[in-house]
């Protein structure tokens, strides 16, 4: 007989939506403000208008594209892995020691960032590169306890709250970085001084509020006895069921699909954006991290909005309206001209309202059309490799355009086309939706 699920008590949900008050300050600090200013300054010329050749391993780069090509390393190994982790996870019930080793992993990762200098450029990328790592290896298995801790009426609600939660925290810590950066000498620090403090800040914050968090969260069930055979090679085979599984889940299939690209374009863009405003367009980086924080208040109220959007629409067309609206964004990204700081405030408000509600909608989305299973880490990890793989096809293409036309504006353009592909698969979900209810 089958049992209905019920959502979780208060304490787990806000213990699972306190782990994105920890982690986001990651995103926030150091892949979205102030390490990326913190690169271009220590990389680059200062002067938009020349390119910046830097030297790797024998090799000349752009600096941003080198930049591009170390997270997009660092994706390529979060797919690798995540397979291999997630089954692990599943047959053993060890998803919470998975988050919370990968939790340390990429804590420890952006604290050492404090040490990176002008002259050591192999630790910077070697210390962004295991954060990176550290960061979207805890997500998969904090995703995957979504589906366990809510009823599927709530998933959307409690996702976005997770994500607003993220949101708050990572603003309190960047308001904090904001005052070590432009206001050092009241501490007797210089700008370089309070951005790698900054650094060491998000790494203490991520682990402690991430520790209690982690520690409040329910022990997963078993999904089974590990099978015989290769376990290195077991992970993979969960890959290929719940493949084989696809095949016949054709909503979810579509969904995957539009996913894949959609979230190709928006990882790109988030994670290109910053040094694509302070090397293209010459934002300062007050500005930049006054437009971030802006973006990140915004983002809230998008999440909040697009969630409450869905529930009187449907999920798949809020998602859509998002999707050409993300389109337009390219767009505008693309003719911003250089030096005009209120148009890049114009742009970030405009990316903050559908920068969370897109993500929130589709982790929430995705809980939603999986099929009843234990195997949810192996359901997710398939959805984190998606998302990985698109993300390294993403941010290498856009590393790639920028060193063959040395402007970053062509690569921006470019991104519309991932959201053009993913707005297809959507309406194809949609077309499926209604084919599927029709039947009964």
């Amino acid at each position: 007989m089958a049992t209905t699920l019920i959502t979780a008590p208060k304490k787990v949900v806000r213990a699972w939506t306190m782990y994105d008050w920890a982690n986001s300050v990651y995103n926030l600090v150091v892949t979205s403000t102030i390490f990326p200013a913190y690169y271009e300054s220590l990389t680059g010329d200062g002067n938009p208008s020349t390119a910046d050749p830097i030297q790797f391993l024998g090799y000349t780069f752009n600096n941003t594209s080198l930049y591009n090509y170390a997270l997009s390393f660092g994706f390529a190994i979060v797919a690798i892995l995540s397979p291999l982790l997630s089954s692990i996870s599943d047959y053993r019930g060890s998803k919470k020691g998975f988050l919370r080793f990968f939790m340390t992993m990429g804590s420890i990762g952006c604290s050492l960032l404090f040490f990176y200098g002008k002259d050591n450029l192999e630790l910077g990328l070697a210390c962004t590169v295991i954060a990176c790592i550290g960061y979207w290896s805890s997500i998969v298995f904090y995703n995957s306890y979504l589906p366990e801790i809510a009823a599927p009426e709530d998933r959307d609600r409690i996702s976005a709250r997770g994500f607003s939660m993220g949101y708050i925290g990572s603003v309190l810590l960047q308001l904090v970085s904001l005052v070590l950066i432009m206001k050092g000498d009241l501490f007797g620090i210089d700008a370089g001084q309070g951005s790698r403090i900054s650094f060491l800040l998000v790494g203490i914050w991520w682990l402690g509020f991430g520790t209690w968090a982690v520690g409040k969260l329910p022990k997963p069930a078993h999904a089974g006895t590990v099978p015989k055979g290769n376990i290195m090679l077991n992970g993979y085979r969960e890959l290929g069921k719940v493949w084989n599984e696809l095949k016949h889940l054709k909503v979810l299939k579509a969904f995957l699909g539009a996913y894949f690209f959609y979230n190709m374009g928006v990882q790109t863009v988030m994670l290109a954006a910053p040094l694509y405003a302070s090397n293209e367009l010459a934002v300062p980086q007050s500005n930049l991290i006054i437009s971030i924080l802006i973006l990140q208040l915004i983002a809230i109220v998008g999440a909040i909005a697009i969630s409450k959007l869905s529930a009187l629409i449907g999920n798949v067309k809020a998602l859509i309206i998002c999707v050409v609206f993300w389109i337009y964004l390219c767009y505008f990204g693309y003719n911003l001209p250089a030096n005009n700081v209120n148009m890049f405030y114009l742009l970030a408000v405009q990316v903050g309202f559908v920068m969370g509600g897109i993500q929130a909608l589709s982790r929430s989305t995705y809980s939603k059309l999986m099929p009843a299973t234990k195997d949810t880490a192996s359901f997710f990890s398939f959805f984190d490799v998606a998302e990985k793989v698109g993300i390294v096809i993403g941010l290498f293409l856009f590393g790639y355009l920028t060193d063959l036309t040395k402007s970053q504006r062509f690569s921006v353009l470019s991104c519309m086309s991932f959201f053009v592909i993913g707005m297809v698969f959507l309406l194809v979900t949609l077309k499926r939706m209604r084919n599927e209810a029709a039947r009964y």
